[in-house]
C-alpha cells in the first residue's frame, strides 16, 4: 500500500491523503488550503488523479481545512460515499454551503474589482465550487458512529475514535492487508472544556499524526482566564472601547461562550455580561451543539443549565441579520463581538476590525491557530496597518495572542497520546504543521518516545505504507 500527501505537508491546510494498492483507491480528508498568496492555485490543482477511480473517501472532521474541497471532488466526478461521523454531516451541511458562498462572493467581488481597475478579462473568475455544488456533496455524506467498526469495502474495515478537538471530529484506524493504518486526524488538548479528552489508540503499523504545536506548549487555561479577565477589565472599564474576537464559528466560538459564561458565573468577569455572536454559521453550528450533548463533557452540560436559568447575567446574543451587524459598527464602548472567521480572511469578523482596529482604546483577542499568508497572522506578528477590502487600515488597537484555548494538542500532549502505542509504528508520517513545528516534533518522537521510522513527507510526495 501507498500513500501520497496531497497537502497538510510542510503546512497545516490542505489535508488530502490518497492511500492505494492491491486495487484499491482511497482518500482521508479532502481539505481546502488557506491562507498565502497561492491557495487559489493549489485548491485549483489539489486533486492530481483520477477522483472516478476512489472507491471511498474517509473525513476526520468538519474543519475547511479538512472537508472544504468535498464539493470540487464531487465536481470532478467522484460518485462515492463519504464516510464521517454523524456531528460531522450535520456541521458539513452548514459549512460546506456557506464555503461555497464565500466563493462565489469571492468571485463577484474580484471581477468588480477587475471592472474598477478597467483590468483586461480573460474569461470571467469563477469559484472554486458553487451552492449548487455543495449541495450535491452532501448527498454523499454517510454517517458512522464512533468505535463502531464498518466496511466501506469487502477488503478494508474501519473504526472512528473521538479525537477531542470539535464537535465530532474522529482518529481513524483502517484495517487492510492485514495491518492497521492510523491517522490521527487533529488532535485535541485533554482538559480542554466542552468536549471530551482524545481517545487512546494502542496500535498501528503505519501512524499519520498532525504537528501544529509540536513546538511547544501551550499557556495553561487558568492564566488564559487571568488574561482575559484583564483584558475585559482593561478594554471595556479603563480605556471604555470594543472587545473584538475573531473565532473559528465551530469549536471555538462553543469554547469561548462556555469560558465566558463560566468566568460571569465565578463572578470573576462583571455581569450582565452581552456577548454579541455575529456569525450565522456559528449560531447553526451552537444549535448543532446542543443537539449532541452527549458528546460534551458534564461539567460543559451544567453549565448550559445555568446559563438557561440565569440568561440576566450572561447574555448570549446571535446577531440577527446584516443589518443588526452593521449597527455593531456605531458602537463606540462597551461591545464584545465574537465573530467569523477565526482566521480574519472572510466573513463579518473583517468589518468589525476595519472599524476597531484604528482605535487605541479597543482590543482583539486572537484565540487560535493563524496560518502563514492570512490576516490574522499579520496581526499576531506585529503589524502596524493591514489591508481589508482593498483598504490600509492602521493597527492602533492592542492585539492579545489567548493561546490557551487551542483545539490542537501541543507537544507535550501529542507525545502523552502516542505514548499509548503499546510498540512503535513500523513508519511514522509528521503532517499539519509548518516546517519548524514538524521538524522539531519528529525529533521529539525519536529522541523522547524512542521510535524509529519517523518522517517528515514534503507536499505531493510518496511513500510506501508496507
Amino acid at each position: 500500500m501507498n500513500i501520497q500527501f496531497l497537502g497538510a505537508a510542510g503546512e497545516v491546510t490542505g489535508s488530502c491523503y490518497l492511500v492505494s494498492g492491491a486495487g484499491l483507491s482511497f482518500l482521508v480528508d479532502c481539505g481546502m488550503f488557506q491562507g498565502g498568496s497561492d491557495a487559489r492555485q493549489k485548491n485549483l490543482h489539489a486533486l492530481p488523479f483520477d477522483v472516478r477511480k476512489l472507491d471511498f473517501v474517509l473525513l476526520t472532521h468538519a474543519h475547511i481545512d479538512h472537508s472544504g474541497l468535498l464539493p470540487r471532488l464531487i465536481m470532478l466526478g467522484y460518485r462515492g460515499p463519504v464516510y464521517t461521523t454523524a456531528a460531522t454531516v450535520d456541521l458539513l451541511r452548514v459549512m460546506l454551503l456557506d464555503s461555497a458562498h464565500i466563493q462565489e462572493k469571492d468571485a463577484e467581488w474580484e471581477l468588480r474589482n477587475r471592472h474598477r481597475r478597467n483590468a483586461s478579462l480573460r474569461g470571467s473568475p469563477q469559484p472554486l465550487y458553487s451552492v449548487t455544488q455543495a449541495m450535491d456533496a452532501l448527498k454523499h455524506l454517510r454517517a458512522v458512529a464512533y468505535e463502531e467498526s464498518f466496511s466501506p469495502h469487502p477488503d478494508v474495515q474501519v473504526r472512528f475514535f473521538d479525537a477531542g478537538h470539535i464537535l465530532g471530529s474522529a482518529i481513524i484506524e483502517i484495517r487492510v492487508d492485514g495491518r492497521r493504518l492510523v491517522f490521527s486526524g487533529d488532535i485535541g488538548q485533554p482538559g480542554r472544556p466542552v468536549i471530551n479528552d482524545p481517545t487512546p489508540v494502542h496500535e498501528a503499523d503505519a501512524l499519520i499524526v498532525e504537528s501544529t504545536y509540536g513546538n511547544r506548549l501551550h499557556r495553561p487555561l487558568q492564566e488564559t482566564e487571568v488574561e482575559l479577565v484583564e483584558s475585559f477589565r482593561r478594554t471595556l472599564r479603563e480605556r471604555r472601547g470594543n472587545v473584538i474576537i475573531p473565532a473559528f464559528a465551530v469549536g471555538r466560538t462553543q469554547e469561548l461562550i462556555y469560558v465566558l459564561t463560566r468566568l460571569v458565573r465565578d463572578g470573576r468577569l462583571a455581569a450582565p455580561l452581552r456577548l454579541h455572536v455575529d456569525s450565522p454559521m456559528a449560531k447553526a453550528v451552537t444549535q448543532i451543539t446542543l443537539q449532541h450533548t452527549n458528546l460534551l463533557d458534564e461539567e460543559t452540560r451544567e453549565l448550559i443549565e445555568w446559563q438557561r436559568r440565569h440568561p440576566q447575567q450572561m447574555d448570549v446574543h446571535f446577531v440577527a441579520d446584516v443589518m443588526e451587524s452593521m449597527a455593531l459598527n456605531d458602537v463606540r464602548e462597551g461591545a464584545v463581538i465574537l465573530s467569523a472567521s477565526g482566521m480574519c480572511e472572510a466573513g463579518r469578523i473583517k468589518y468589525h476590525l476595519r472599524n476597531n482596529l484604528p482605535r487605541p482604546e479597543c482590543a482583539v483577542l486572537i484565540t487560535g491557530f493563524q496560518a502563514a499568508g492570512t490576516l490574522g497572522r499579520r496581526l499576531v506578528d506585529g503589524a502596524r496597518a493591514v489591508r481589508i477590502f482593498s483598504q490600509q487600515v492602521p493597527v492602533r488597537a492592542s492585539i492579545h495572542t489567548i493561546g490557551g484555548l487551542s483545539a490542537h494538542a501541543d507537544q507535550a500532549a501529542l507525545l502523552d497520546w502516542l505514548g499509548h502505542f503499546r510498540r512503535p509504528p513500523a513508519r511514522t508520517f509528521v503532517v499539519h504543521g509548518e516546517s519548524g513545528a514538524a521538524t522539531i516534533f519528529a525529533g521529539a518522537i525519536r529522541d523522547r518516545l524512542g521510535w524509529p521510522g519517523v518522517e517528515i513527507p514534503a507536499y505531493r510526495s510518496e511513500a510506501r505504507l508496507w
